[in-house]
């Protein structure tokens, strides 16, 4: 197998997972991921099925597809979320070369030139980060999350416990696009006295730490 190959295999195991989140959230509205496929004969791209939650009726089903190949890149999995909302909203014409049907469904052949993505919104972003926290990709972290809470104002707050620090600190996030920055740092910032308060109205950790404009 090529490196080329491995690389789509690879991918198409991260789209999985992030349209697992879908499947009982919506992605858009009312629309559920009621299917993930991998394209047939080994096609850089991968197939998304979307309708009501729990319909399984292939003749109530979408399904999209989405080429993972960007030029001599590669998309993300986030890349294709952000397609997939986007071509499921708003009225979008297909010729008549990229309408089929697949297992019954409808399968439309996504040419992402044609659409404008749509944006990353706070609860990606925060789902990205909790994820990242709760699954770290390298060995054992020095920071764990033990809860979470969504807050006014775009706000997340982590409960955290540390290597270093006894009990429980929760730490109040902004979540954006610095979040590699952010994983990093966060155990260190947990212990940054000039950043803690206490959390007189929280009975869920020892001291708060604000990190919203970090």
């Amino acid at each position: 197998m090529s490196e080329d190959d491995r690389e789509i295999e690879d991918l198409q195991v991260e789209v999985a997972d992030l349209l697992l989140n879908f499947v009982y959230a919506p992605l858009l509205e009312d629309q559920h991921v009621r299917g993930i496929l991998p394209a047939p004969s080994d096609a850089p791209a991968v197939r998304a099925v979307l309708g009501d939650r729990s319909e399984c009726s292939p003749d109530r089903l979408t399904a999209y597809e989405i080429p993972l190949r960007r030029g001599e890149e590669l998309r993300t999995a986030h890349d294709v979320v952000a397609l997939l909302r986007a071509v499921h909203t708003g009225t979008h014409i297909y010729p008549g070369n990229r309408v089929t049907s697949t297992m019954g469904m409808d399968l439309y052949l996504v040419d992402p030139e044609q659409v404008k993505e749509a944006p990353f919104t706070t609860d990606d972003w925060s789902a990205t980060l909790l994820r990242c926290l709760a699954r770290p990709s390298t060995g054992r972290a020095r920071a764990h999350l033990r809860g979470f809470l969504f807050r006014n104002d775009g706000l997340l707050r982590l409960y955290m416990d540390s290597d270093e620090i006894p009990g429980v600190i929760a730490a109040d996030v902004r979540p954006g696009g610095a979040l590699t920055a952010l994983l990093a740092a966060l155990p260190s910032l947990l212990g940054e006295e000039w950043r803690t308060s206490d959390a007189a109205d929280d009975p869920h950790c020892r001291y708060l730490v604000n990190l919203t404009d970090w």
